[in-house]
């Protein structure tokens, strides 16, 4: 019989345990080589073996300790006028979300962001609606409003910080350091729920681990990479994601 308590976690094998983090470690790649998905990537393998309940706060503080890594390795990179107006968006937005929490069907935010990614991604120009302090705090309490039930927001949020971004050093590292304040805000709401993730940690520390070997990794390559071909895979991308995100919304829903 196999084992599912691996150091104490509950639920998870030594199978489970590694291949967790090198999923962790691959995601991170591809979250830094193109800007976005590792986030959606990870949380979908995830998915298979944790409980909504247990999963949206585990993958939050794993992606914030993530987060933590990509914003050092490219802090130079930071569009620092963006972080304050967004960190005052995510307060409002966790403590609106926590008071709702279990009252809206996943089913359906996860059909608005898709549309909200596919609209963005093709229509950019409404990604740089008004001045960029006041449409970060407004992105901030959206990203971790609708991050509360549904926790990777990180391809919505791509889609503004593209238009923002002159480099893709500027969207990788910006991405990075507005997912820190979203993850964090988010993390306090979830305490206020009673969210107890200690029997966790050692899997915490294997995928932050794997994760930030995928960071180091993905941030050679993307230094190596053209910004015409960041910005062409980085479209592709969202617009997949987008069209999965209404797929699932829709099935969730019952509409297929």
């Amino acid at each position: 019989m196999i084992e599912l308590s691996f150091l104490g976690v509950p639920g998870v094998n030594a199978w489970i345990f590694f291949g967790l983090s090198i999923a962790a470690c691959f995601t991170s790649i591809v979250a830094v080589v193109t800007g976005t998905a590792g986030g959606l990537l990870l949380l979908a393998l995830m998915a298979f073996f944790f409980e909504p309940a247990t999963l949206l706060p585990l993958h939050t503080v794993i992606m914030l300790l993530a987060s933590v890594h990509v914003a050092a390795l490219f802090w130079r990179f930071i569009l620092r006028q963006t972080v304050i107006p967004f960190l005052g968006g995510s307060i409002i937005g966790a403590a609106l979300g926590a008071q709702i929490f279990v009252t809206l069907p996943a089913a359906i935010l996860q059909g608005i962001i898709g549309f909200f990614i596919l609209v963005l991604t093709w229509l950019p120009k409404l990604a740089s609606f008004g001045g960029e302090t006041k449409r970060f705090a407004v992105v901030g309490f959206v990203i971790t409003f609708l991050g509360i039930f549904v926790s990777a927001t990180g391809s919505l949020l791509a889609s503004f910080v593209a238009g923002a971004s002159p480099d893709r050093r500027n969207h990788v590292g910006t991405m990075g350091a507005l997912m820190i304040c979203s993850h964090i805000t988010k993390i306090v709401a979830f305490g206020f729920l009673g969210v107890a993730l200690t029997a966790y940690i050692p899997l915490i520390i294997s995928m932050v681990a794997g994760a930030t070997l995928g960071n180091w990794l993905g941030g050679k390559m993307l230094h190596q990479m053209q910004e015409e071909i960041f910005r062409t895979v980085f479209k592709i991308l969202l617009t997949l994601l987008g069209l999965r995100l209404l797929w699932v919304g829709s099935e969730g829903l019952g509409w297929i």
